[in-house]
């Protein structure tokens, strides 16, 4: 235990500092952020991508390794434990909480207690035992929550050593490839959809998914709030950004040019090609970023917002109907089932542990032919209130304390 606890803290420790450098950008973007030194650092130590490094997968080794070896370990005591739980012989001599003497028929109380399989035996000094034992399933709760843990680490540390990811950015109309994986995806339809209130965009992508060498191909509609499996594939709505731009060349206020132009794509002017409008960014709140070269000359750039023009001698040029393109993510995690299983086998065992708690009542006849009545449960105070209970209504004497200390108990 005190290995597992601190092998938990270190990791606890290690992701939190984590969380505070970016993760996956590129070595020059830690340079700038955190200089030469503290870039040295995030790089050697490979804070810059924590979840996937040597340090965490070592870490989560050892944890599983100590989960393994105290489950294990805990293994044949808990097995006895289980199968001794009933024993008449050994359940007398456990300490009772709640004890009643001279009950001349303790049956009704096993029956108010719902404890009807009882097992009988006799003492050694021939004294019969009424014995019976509820929710022994509980005591398998903490070692059933240790497999579900040890079980959601190996997935996770599995999960991000063998996971694939891929990133697909494109415009409604494109056609992608999905990463090395050989799928191909195309972006259908792409929207942003303002809720009545507008207080936040909503991005939706329609997007298909083909396997050219399998012949097969599945369409879904992904938004950020609702991924979509794919082919195998999770496709998350991850962002959106603006991707290109209508462009019209007037040539003397004729019509001589219409395209959808790129940021950061370049249109030749169609009759005269060494002239040539190259469109760097679109800012909405301020306009579109452009620069002119002729003969590779840069002839000059700044914003045109979209109602203004661009005059080159009898040239015109304007930006307008910006357009958006979608950045999706393509997951694929083979041991997402693994996780599953290990967080429904941790409730599991939480419930067994807090919800199902054992408790048991025997009763020992007296040589007087009475009977005295005991029982005990694992931390449940509404079992103890229903046996004080079950026992007022069947009568007999409390055991009385004397000088502060309780009389040995009749049933021992």
């Amino acid at each position: 235990m005190p290995f597992a606890i601190t092998v938990l803290l270190v990791l606890a420790l290690a992701c939190a500092l984590s969380s505070l450098v970016t993760q996956g950008q590129e070595p020059g973007w830690y340079r700038e952020q955190y200089g030469e030194r503290g870039a040295a650092l995030i790089l050697a130590l490979h804070a810059d991508d924590a979840y996937h490094s040597w340090w965490f997968l070592l870490l989560s080794a050892f944890l599983c390794l100590s989960l393994i070896l105290c489950n294990l370990s805990r293994l044949p005591s808990l097995i006895r434990r289980v199968k001794q739980a009933g024993d008449p012989a050994r359940i007398i001599r456990t300490e009772a909480e709640v004890t009643r003497e001279g009950i001349a028929d303790p049956e009704p109380v096993f029956t108010a207690m719902r404890m009807t399989r009882v097992r009988r035996a006799q003492t050694e000094e021939g004294q019969e035992i009424i014995a019976s034992v509820r929710n022994k399933a509980g005591l398998w709760g903490a070692w059933v929550c240790h497999l579900g843990v040890l079980l959601l680490i190996a997935g996770f540390a599995l999960g991000q050593m063998t996971t694939e990811q891929v990133t697909v950015y494109g415009m409604a109309g494109d056609t992608l490839p999905v990463g090395e994986t050989g799928l191909e995806l195309t972006v259908d339809d792409f929207r942003v959809e303002i809720p009545k209130e507008g207080a936040a965009e909503h991005y939706v992508s329609e997007v298909t998914v083909r396997d050219p060498a399998g012949g097969r191909q599945e369409s879904a509609e992904v938004s950020l709030n609702a991924p979509a499996t794919l082919l195998g594939y999770r496709f998350f709505q991850n962002a959106t950004g603006w991707e290109a731009a209508r462009v019209r060349v007037f040539k003397n206020g004729e019509p001589l040019q219409e395209e959808t132009l790129r940021i950061g794509g370049v249109l030749p002017v169609a009759d005269k090609p060494e002239l040539v409008v190259y469109l760097r960014a679109f800012r909405p709140d301020e306009g579109y970023l452009y620069m002119v070269y002729y003969q590779g000359e840069l002839l000059g750039m700044n914003l045109l917002r979209e109602e203004e023009e661009l005059t080159i001698d009898e040239y015109t040029v304007r930006f307008d109907q910006p357009c958006r393109a979608t950045l999706l993510v393509a997951k694929k995690d083979r041991f997402t089932g693994l996780v599953l299983l290990g967080g429904l086998i941790t409730l599991t065992g939480l419930v067994l542990a807090f919800y199902l708690r054992p408790g048991a009542l025997w009763a020992v006849r007296n040589g007087d032919g009475a009977w005295t009545v005991c029982g005990k449960s694992r931390g449940d105070p509404l079992f103890r209130d229903r046996l004080e209970e079950a026992l007022k209504q069947a009568g007999g004497a409390e055991k009385k304390e004397e000088n502060g200390k309780e009389e040995e108990e009749e049933c021992l």
